[in-house]
């Protein structure tokens, strides 16, 4: 979800930082896998294109403004709940990616919220299918 929008050199750096994240808790699973496949076809990434991890320094001239760092978290936070659980090795990278991109720990809160919301809205709506 708002990953199209994103520049390539964003999108190619968002790649990693979920790479990043989904190998954090030392255990990459089916979930993720294919979260980060979905991701891939959103962006519209080229196959080729290995996600590597990737350093948090100046990250946040990568992604300057308020909006891409927004949806590089929803996304992140998305992606860590994949597997089921938010761990917290995921938490911690995120909340270290927190301080670059200038957002508090209540929005923090809010994002991951919203997220937990649109999950449960998420499995709501497969069970219509």
């Amino acid at each position: 979800m708002f990953l199209a929008t994103l520049t390539q050199e964003q999108k190619e750096a968002f790649i990693c930082l979920a790479h990043n994240v989904v190998v954090s808790d030392g255990d990459l699973t089916v979930g993720e896998k294919l979260m980060m496949e979905d991701m891939r076809r959103e962006m519209n990434l080229d196959e080729s294109f290995e996600p590597h991890y990737l350093h948090l320094d100046g990250i946040e001239d990568l992604f300057a403004t308020k909006r891409s760092r927004s949806i590089a978290m929803i996304s992140l936070i998305r992606i860590a709940y994949a597997d089921g659980a938010f761990e917290i090795e995921e938490q911690c990278l995120l909340r270290d990616l927190c301080l670059p991109f200038s957002i508090a720990e209540s929005d923090f809160q809010l994002i991951d919220n919203w997220v937990r919301r649109l999950i449960s809205l998420e499995a709501e709506a497969g069970a219509f299918l």
